[in-house]
């Protein structure tokens, strides 16, 4: 197998509908070994998908953006994984969420539901009072479970975590990221879109879904409708990025986990933690395992992997172990969420290139 069956592959996913268009980055160590841009970034302006096209991350917010966040926060000494949340966000004092670590937030281990429909209160409110009402609605929403007893993933835990990083930081957490992880990275296109400073960048973007609540197709704003009604900014989605963008990102991490990075921004042991848990908590922060069976990363990645999916079409998996890494990032909710095909392609298409470059 070669290359151009990897091309033959991804074109076949464009005829088959799985995605108007993708970009697809296949990384080992520091080498880009495969890098392709296929189909539409907009089905409606026609305008082509190009390498550094700009992706809603969607959900890969929670461990390319808030988990690091946090991450640095520990550095700093500002914070302990296993302190409860309360005492930096005392709203909670009283209520069922007062127990809850931050480690169990970032481990979905903090007894939130999966999802609220928040933005259906949201939407009523001034849009200046909306991120603060957010932290009202998460303590007022019932836990499921007591902390700790259970895992389930969760969007609400990552939103309190939004609220944790600003409230120790002081300011905006994407401003905190910007300035305390992309920048010193040299990460100039993985950012958000707060759309409280109306400031829709011109970049790149791919288009997402035509809108039944905005009643428009998103380009440039996030997909999400609790993390668009709360300003652009939270924990749980609105990072945006380009491939090229999320691959250094993972190697300026691993370059730091492994000590052999000239200019660190995190120290090895709490992305070892971030990474692999630590002690009687083996579960990675912010990240996802592949699962044992049908896993979204295929066949060929070891035990030793972290990533995430994203709903707007986007994925990462990297191997810890062989140090490679597969980034698809499509937009397949463009133009209408409802195409699922995503789902049994990546596994394919990822077992196919781990064979091709015998990784």
């Amino acid at each position: 197998m070669n290359s151009h069956s990897i091309h033959h592959l991804m074109q076949q996913g464009l005829r088959e509908n799985v995605f108007p268009g993708a970009v697809l980055l296949v990384g080992s160590g520091d080498t880009r070994l495969f890098f392709e841009a296929y189909g539409k970034a907009n089905l409606f302006s026609g305008q082509p998908m190009i390498r550094e096209a700009v992706f809603d991350l969607a959900s890969l917010t929670k461990p390319l953006a808030t988990t690091l966040a946090v991450a640095k926060l520990v550095d700093q000494a500002r914070i302990s994984l296993d302190q409860p949340v309360v005492k930096w966000l005392p709203a909670l004092a009283g209520s069922d969420k007062a127990t809850i670590s931050i480690r169990q937030l970032l481990c979905h281990q903090g007894g939130f539901p999966a999802h609220r429909l928040f933005y259906m209160t949201l939407k009523s409110l001034l849009p200046s009072r909306r991120k603060a009402a957010v932290l009202d609605l998460l303590k007022h929403t019932p836990l499921a479970y007591q902390p700790g007893e259970t895992t389930l993933y969760s969007d609400l835990g990552f939103m309190l975590l939004c609220r944790l990083v600003e409230a120790v930081a002081g300011y905006p957490m994407n401003e905190f990221l910007k300035t305390e992880i992309y920048d010193p990275m040299g990460l100039t296109d993985l950012f958000f879109v707060d759309l409280t400073r109306d400031h829709l960048t011109r970049k790149p973007f791919a288009a997402t879904e035509l809108c039944p609540m905005r009643n428009r197709l998103l380009v440039g704003e996030v997909h999400d409708d609790n993390a668009w009604f709360a300003g652009g900014v939270d924990g749980h989605a609105g990072l945006f990025g380009t491939a090229d963008a999320v691959f250094r990102l993972l190697r300026f991490l691993v370059a730091d986990f492994r000590g052999r990075s000239s200019g660190s921004v995190f120290s090895t042991q709490i992305l070892s933690d971030v990474f692999n848990g630590e002690g009687k908590h083996p579960l990675p922060l912010g990240f996802d395992r592949p699962s044992v069976q049908h896993s979204s990363a295929g066949r060929y990645f070891s035990a030793n992997t972290v990533g995430h999916l994203g709903f707007t079409g986007v994925s990462v998996w990297m191997d810890l172990e062989k140090e490679c890494c597969i980034i698809l990032l499509t937009n397949r909710v463009h133009p209408f969420r409802w195409n699922t095909r995503l789902g049994q392609f990546r596994p394919f298409i990822h077992d196919r290139i781990m064979e091709h470059f015998e990784i």
